[in-house]
């Protein structure tokens, strides 16, 4: 079985999903707290893990969109560095939104969720420079 590589992006365009997902984490941060919906029991847990979700993707968006020539290492760190930092920034922002409060518990999440989808699937991505065992 022969090992199957998709064409790059130019660098520009690698960094629309992150830009993407970066705007729909905007939006839904500033949604004033009495339009939030109610899960019910589930409410912590669908949260929360729509934190973790939605990190998990961005840091993977970020890897995506940095450059090759990067070690894999590095690139690592810096997309789960930048996924914490917007998380950071994110908090700040939904600190000013009515209803809504800043948590540093969210920021732990979100870089929980964006370091698990680094370890899971990074080793994976098509720039991840890994060998095939094929």
């Amino acid at each position: 079985m022969t090992s199957m590589t998709l064409p790059s992006l130019p660098a520009p365009l690698r960094w629309v999903p992150a830009f993407l997902l970066m705007v729909i984490i905007f939006i839904l941060s500033s949604l004033p707290g009495d339009t939030m919906p109610y899960f019910g029991l589930w409410d912590v847990i669908v949260k929360k893990g729509g934190h973790a979700l939605g990190y998990g993707l961005l840091g993977l968006a970020y890897f995506s969109a940095l450059p090759r020539r990067l070690s894999f290492g590095y690139r690592w760190f810096l997309a789960l560095l930048m996924a914490v930092l917007f998380a950071l920034s994110d908090e700040f922002h939904q600190s000013f939104v009515v209803g809504r409060a800043s948590s540093l518990g969210d920021v732990v999440i979100d870089g929980f969720g964006a370091a698990l989808a680094l370890m899971i699937a990074a080793p994976y991505s098509s720039n991840s420079n890994s060998k095939s065992i094929s």
